[in-house]
């Protein structure tokens, strides 16, 4: 599986998602699904600890500072 953007991979996964809740699958195209989910759900974990990193580097004085999201 190409290694797309944490965008078109969560997209994927979503959609995975959506068609399995529906609940008209098939076992084994169940199974399938389940198991590219599963490989799409990596590569987003392994993106965001990616991007984490990055962050961390840019992070001014390479201090690890708390991240606040815009409501705080």
């Amino acid at each position: 599986m190409d290694k797309n953007s944490l965008e078109t991979n969560l997209k994927e996964l979503e959609s995975i998602v959506s068609k399995m809740e529906q609940g008209d699958m098939a076992l084994e195209e169940s199974i399938k699904s389940y198991e590219k989910g599963m490989v799409l759900l990596k590569l987003c974990q392994d993106s965001l600890k990616e991007i984490e990193h990055k962050v961390l580097v840019l992070s001014a004085e390479n201090t690890l500072e708390q991240f606040k999201s815009a409501n705080e």
